[in-house]
């Protein structure tokens, strides 16, 4: 470890406020009567109905979300037996793995004991106050009896992961390695360099895999694990093998897989070059591998290889499998976790890898596409979609092997409440995705030839969102499909230049001319502009070959703008367009307009957009509750400039839709606080309610507001949603994310759907 990163570390976890967890409410406790319902006199009531049904306990504390991160210090990473006060910055640290990742809560406990049956003692005294023990840095051979014998007296799950963890997370790369490399599992040998806690439940789970006891050789510090050897507990004799060799590189001659947790620097490359055809080697001693990636990789051409470590390639991590494995136990209750549901959490990671990679996880990692294959077999920690992925399918492992005591019976909710539980508010964009899905429209992609839109298009054409149609070079499209090995069957691409016949042409052009022709178009320049693909796209939704049009990935918001209106035009109702963004928050979705595109809005074109927002707003099924912004409230200002304007709006607004909850002017922390509202201007029609609407008295405010939102990381932006076209046309901003190309895509199909419906 360098200098600088044990200077940062020690500063790291003293700063501030020392460690890294800390204790927080989750009920109200600002007033007495808040303190007497938390505690006396209140408290006593929960505490008699969990005399009379000790399973209430899981309805009125927080057992059910509470896990134990327990551990005596004998085998701190690798440390060894540094005692229980130094391991426990590794304690802390697991309980934020825990709570970051799956948003468990944990007390981590130091145990200054290593007789076994005093250790197992003292867990189990102090398990009613938990939904989980994890076991965590405890020697071999002892953690195995420790673990055995909790697990036989306590009726919650108990789980070590030191063994466990790295059993499934490389079970997954194994299961994966061996479908790329072509071998069948119970045919491979296997060679285990390590006989410790993590080596020997590696083999056991991967015997409950297939394996095959008499392929696998063992070897520890002395040797391989052997008829001859006489020294060896009974742990490590389940793994004698009858085969006679005695050392490392005589296990090695012809193996299929090695698998290292030991120490560095142990295997050469001529023991590399000794094994199979395309070896598999999970070095996984850490910091430095049994052999550096780079010599592995030179020695064999067709290696596929796995460390322990972050800056390589397939990285064996065990916040890959227990946190969510925990998430699955404690949300059916399970009585314990076993081999059933570690054999689902292998399977269930193994198949996320073999999944379109989203892009908040190739920039995490700073790549390009990552895409199943030698250098991804195993999911990367950040991904997001572990929880949903994970969880479920360990929680209906337990559900299927009967120890689960609250069954889930609708996995649909259950995957919704695993999003809710992290990030800022999926809610949102699993209701809009979900509500494109329920009737999927066309959607034409004017940027077909940019990678991050063909993986926007595989999306929603899995996901059934939508069905997307290319615009763009066929070649070029061809190419990247293949190079990154995007599956888009039976989605049209459509080559300008080689795909549209003249007559199709002269049709689009006819009718553009005809929009155009008093406004200083020739029909020559209407045919030139069949060409340009922000036309052709528009056009096509217009005559209905489409049901909605997105573009602008590579090209200025405003040269998107005029082919969209010069095709489309705008709403007769309104006669001008405005620009909206979602900003999801902690406390919800804000929708702010106009951000886009109106300047200096009248109060005419304030008033319109407002409706614009209202309208949009209802079709996610949300109630808009609007304030018209500015920097005075209520007739406060009494100069010219946008509050008059702001007020005039609003006038115009109470009588032509006295059915919209919408007021001001007001400042923005008026509008986002009812309560403070209330207080001060109790005669509005927002009443109490916080604001979800915001509108905006001119376009510098709308704009800089989000645009701070999004930077200093407050909120998360869907957007612009441009309003007020008579048909689905919606601009991207300028080499968004995939993520964003999605969402866009499904709120141009809830447009369209809503188009179709009046």
């Amino acid at each position: 470890m360098s200098n600088t990163l044990m200077e940062d570390a020690l500063r790291y976890h003293s700063e501030g406020r020392p460690g890294k967890i800390e204790v927080v409410p989750t009920k109200p406790h600002h007033t007495q009567y808040d303190l007497s319902l938390a505690y006396s006199p209140g408290v006593a009531q929960p505490c008699l109905e969990i005399k009379e049904n000790a399973d209430q306990i899981y309805n009125f504390t927080a057992k059910g979300n509470l896990v134990a991160v327990i551990s005596n210090g004998t085998a701190v990473l690798g440390l060894g037996d540094i005692g229980p006060e130094a391991g426990k910055p590794v304690m802390e640290g697991k309980g934020l793995l825990f709570k970051i990742f799956a948003d468990i809560d944990v007390f981590d406990i130091e145990v200054a004991e290593k007789d076994p049956a005093k250790f197992i003692e003292v867990v189990k005294a102090i398990s009613p106050t938990f939904g989980g023990i994890n076991l965590e840095d405890i020697k071999a051979p002892e953690c195995f009896e420790i673990e055995d014998k909790l697990k036989e007296q306590l009726n919650i799950p108990v789980f070590h992961d030191d063994q466990h963890g790295t059993a499934i997370i490389s079970g997954a790369g194994l299961l994966n390695a061996l479908e790329i490399s072509g071998k069948k599992i119970d045919e491979i040998k296997v060679v285990v360099n390590g006989a410790g806690a993590s080596a020997v439940s590696c083999i056991r789970l991967y015997l409950s895999l297939g394996v095959k006891k008499e392929n696998v050789v063992m070897v520890d510090s002395r040797g391989v694990l052997n008829t001859k050897r006489t020294d060896l507990n009974p742990i490590k004799q389940q793994f004698v093998t009858e085969r006679n060799i005695e050392t490392l590189e005589q296990a090695m001659v012809g193996a299929d897989v090695f698998l290292g947790l030991s120490i560095g620097n142990v295997v050469s490359k001529e023991m590399v070059r000794s094994m199979a055809p395309n070896p598999v080697v999970f070095a996984m001693a850490n910091p430095t591998p049994e052999i550096s990636y780079e010599d592995a990789t030179s020695a064999r051409q067709d290696i596929i290889m796995a460390t322990g470590r972050s800056d390589y390639p397939n990285q064996v991590n065990n916040v890959l499998g227990f946190p969510f494995i925990f998430r699955g136990a404690l949300d059916v209750r399970a009585t314990t976790i076993n081999e059933e549901m570690k054999i689902a959490a292998v399977k269930a990671i193994a198949s996320l890898a073999k999944e379109y990679v989203p892009e908040i996880v190739n920039k995490a990692y700073n790549q390009e596409n990552l895409m199943f294959g030698k250098e991804y077999i195993i999911p990367k920690p950040l991904d997001p979609r572990l929880i949903t992925v994970v969880a479920p399918a360990v929680a209906k492992a337990a559900m299927d092997s009967g120890i689960a005591k609250k069954p889930i019976t609708n996995w649909e909710e259950y995957i919704r409440e695993l999003n809710n539980r992290l990030g800022l508010d999926n809610k949102l964009i699993m209701s809009i995705r979900n509500k494109a899905r329920n009737n999927p429209k066309s959607v034409v992609f004017a940027d077909g030839a940019e990678l991050k839109v063909l993986k926007a298009a595989q999306f929603v054409c899995k996901q059934k969102i939508a069905k997307p149609i290319l615009i763009g070079n066929r070649k070029e499209i061809e190419k990247l499909i293949e190079e990154n090995q995007l599956v888009l069957p039976n989605v049209p691409i459509i080559d300008l230049y080689q795909d549209v016949s003249d007559e199709k042409r002269e049709k689009f052009a006819r009718i553009l001319y005809n929009k155009r022709e008093r406004k200083g178009m020739t029909f020559d320049e209407a045919l030139e502009k069949m060409y340009n693909r922000d036309y052709f796209g528009a056009m096509m939704v217009e005559t209905g070959e489409a049901d909605a049009f997105i573009s602008g990935f590579m090209r200025k918001y405003a040269d998107i703008i005029r082919p969209a209106i010069h095709v489309v035009g705008t709403n007769e109702k309104f006669n001008h367009i405005a620009g909206m963004y979602i900003m999801l928050t902690k406390k919800g979705a804000l929708f702010l307009a106009d951000t886009t595109v109106n300047s200096d809005p009248s109060p005419d074109t304030i008033a319109d957009t407002t409706i614009l927002v209202a309208n949009e707003v209802k079709k996610f099924n949300i109630e808009p509750r609007i304030a018209i912004l500015s920097y005075s409230n209520f007739g406060a200002f009494k100069g010219k400039g946008s509050p008059i304007r702001a007020r005039d709006a609003v006038k115009i607004l109470h009588r032509d839709h006295p059915e919209l909850m919408v007021d001001g002017e007001m400042q923005a922390n008026y509008a986002l606080n009812g309560e403070l509202r209330m207080k001060k201007f109790p005669f509005t029609k927002l009443g109490n309610h916080d604001a979800n609407v915001l509108i905006f008295p001119n376009l510098s405010s709308g704009n800089i507001l989000y645009k701070v939102l999004q930077e200093v990381g407050t909120a998360k932006a869907v957007g612009p949603i441009l309003l007020g076209m008579k048909k689905p046309i919606h601009i991207l901003q300028m080499e968004c994310s995939v993520r964003e190309i999605i969402n866009m895509t499904a709120i141009a199909v809830i447009d369209a759907q809503a188009i179709e419906k009046s």
